[in-house]
């Protein structure tokens, strides 16, 4: 049988520390197995068959730390070391912050379809918002009624503002802008996906799961859509963790409704995965295939892990309840359709890992690359 359904290599970059799940298409088979770690490879060898599978440059594990082999009905084995040397670092985490500079030209394309939102949009201010609950907070630093009660923050022209989720920016003449007042919803005109929505006559939201930022000189590169969205969704998390050392987030539709919850457990970690053979090449392969290169079966990226509950339908209501009420979290607002499509992709993940790391707790467990 070999390596049927290729392997996991989980890896912490502060602790050095890495998980090695081999998965088998169906039981262990009745010939012996061999299981053979070096520092460059994993081999595994049984009943005249073997399989080998080099790691990427920079990951070197400690064959001589090798502990708790186990096998685990429907995983296949596990087996945790440590690496000789520490893993290659993460890229720069992106933010929001950066991705804009003053006094350059940019354009706004539509993720989902390409079509220019923005076009050659100079800014000569580039600011980042306080907290949505700023006000609240106002309230209880002031002993006097709160001063900007009646205050806005509204850009102009030359401005951009960011939010935690979204850019904001002057409506000017963009055509994209809803003609009816009652209708807030900005929607591309070409493949109508929402976009955003208008915060006052000549302010609009844009959420940054919606559009891609590009300089006026560069061009336009489309990204699957679930791709695009968990790295952007994992990229908030890690940069407001960070910023706010808060670790729950409750994800929002532009409806008021809550549609997840949230629980941010590490941004450290660095995963290595094989495919395996074709036959089974489904089985263990995060999102289908978008994520495996196409120069060959090894694929790595870096990954956030979160625990996540679904609280659509009345789900987990007296959670979501008592998270909307709890200061220690942060809420993050998107369109209600990316929430459903962020929803599907937390379930694609959880069902694409060995059963046993699916969960923890009541909640599900989830790999999410950014």
């Amino acid at each position: 049988p070999g390596m049927a359904g290729g392997f996991l290599l989980e890896i912490r970059r502060r602790t050095q520390s890495a998980l090695l799940v081999i998965r088998y298409g169906a039981d262990l088979p009745s010939a012996p197995v061999d299981v053979t770690v070096a520092a460059d490879r994993l081999e595994v060898s049984s009943g005249g068959s073997c399989e080998a599978a080099a790691l990427p440059a920079g990951v070197r594990l400690a064959p001589s730390s090798c502990r708790g082999l186990r096998h685990l009905p429907g995983d296949g084995l596990h087996l945790r070391m440590r690496l000789s040397c520490p893993p290659p670092g993460a890229d720069s985490v992106f933010t929001l912050r950066e991705s804009l500079k003053p006094q350059k030209n940019y354009v706004f394309y539509c993720q989902s379809c390409g079509d220019i939102i923005v076009k050659d949009r100079k800014f000569l201010r580039v600011l980042p918002l306080p907290s949505e609950n700023w006000s609240a907070l106002v309230e209880e630093w002031c002993c006097h009624p709160n001063p900007f009660a009646r205050s806005t923050l509204h850009p102009q022209h030359g401005d951009c503002f960011l939010g935690d989720t979204f850019f904001l920016l002057n409506s000017g003449n963009e055509s994209h802008v809803p003609e009816s007042p009652e209708n807030t919803r900005v929607i591309c005109k070409r493949c109508k996906t929402m976009l955003g929505e208008t915060v006052s006559p000549d302010t609009i939201k844009y959420y940054v799961t919606e559009v891609i930022v590009q300089p006026s000189e560069g061009s336009f590169s489309t990204t699957p859509r679930s791709q695009f969205v968990q790295s952007m969704v994992a990229q908030c998390l890690v940069e407001l963790s960070s910023a706010k050392s808060t670790f729950r987030f409750t994800i929002e539709g532009d409806d008021g409704k809550i549609y997840i919850l949230v629980w941010l457990l590490n941004s450290d970690t660095l995963l290595v995965e094989s495919s395996g053979s074709p036959s089974s090449h489904s089985v263990f392969t995060l999102f289908g295939d978008i994520f495996m290169p196409s120069s060959g079966p090894i694929g790595t990226w870096n990954a956030v892990k979160v625990l996540y509950q679904p609280c659509i339908k009345g789900r987990n209501k007296a959670l979501a309840d008592t998270w909307e009420n709890d200061i220690g979290v942060h809420p993050l607002k998107f369109p209600s359709e990316t929430c459903l499509e962020l929803l599907l992709i937390l379930g694609l993940s959880t069902n694409s890992l060995p059963p046993s790391l699916r969960c923890m707790n009541s909640f599900q467990v989830r790999n999410s690359s950014y």
